[in-house]
């Protein structure tokens, strides 16, 4: 991680997925109300993804991918250690940029017949339903998963490395496996209502 050391927010979120299994929509759609740094809970229950432009903002939270996707994971010493530093890190942010620090709220999407389907995450300095998004700029600004766009190139194409943000869920529950964890113990961390999608999609091979 040493080619993005002064790439704070791409280094915590990749620890992050890297110690938790997390799919890389749950990851960015992370709120600092989700991550309980006391008890080293972080609870999973939602997800992020990106519409069409639109003038305030295109992206969205939605629910997890399946029901048995919501779920608590359990925060190791090294994670707890790098979401403080880089909460504390934040507020200094904060405090730098002051008013100009970007903040924001969800706005409800509702379909036709008046049911919650979504809300709209909206540049906005109200009060109302604000919410503190963990992965930001350091102004503030809130890019969903394209703050990732620019460090996976690098990975690509000057390290050479083929991999996706999303592999390092397969990483996790390989490593999770050869440590001894059970296979059931970490499906329910990935958020898998069967066994046989962890065991058959997941886990590589030692070898490989």
């Amino acid at each position: 991680m040493g080619r993005f050391k002064n790439n704070k927010v791409f280094v915590c979120a990749f620890l992050t997925a890297c110690y938790t299994g997390m799919r890389t929509g749950e990851v960015f759609a992370l709120t600092w109300d989700d991550i309980d740094l006391e008890n080293r809970i972080i609870k999973i229950n939602k997800t992020v993804y990106a519409k069409d432009k639109e003038e305030n903002g295109r992206w969205y939270l939605g629910t997890t991918k399946t029901i048995g996707s919501s779920r608590e994971v359990y925060i190791c010493d090294t994670l707890y250690s790098v979401l403080s530093d880089y909460k504390n890190l934040q507020v200094k942010y904060k405090k730098e940029y002051g008013k100009k620090y970007k903040r924001y709220t969800l706005k409800e999407i509702k379909n036709k017949y008046g049911k919650l389907i979504e809300y709209k995450v909206i540049e906005s300095q109200s009060r109302n339903n604000k919410i503190q998004m963990v992965f930001t700029r350091k102004d503030g600004t809130y890019s969903g998963t394209d703050i990732i766009r620019y460090p996976f190139r690098i990975i690509h194409y000057e390290l050479g490395i083929q991999c996706r943000f999303y592999d390092l869920r397969g990483s996790f529950a390989t490593i999770s496996l050869r440590n001894g964890c059970e296979i059931k113990d970490i499906s329910e961390i990935l958020g898998h209502k069967r066994i046989e999608t962890t065991q058959k999609y997941y886990i590589s091979s030692t070898s490989k």
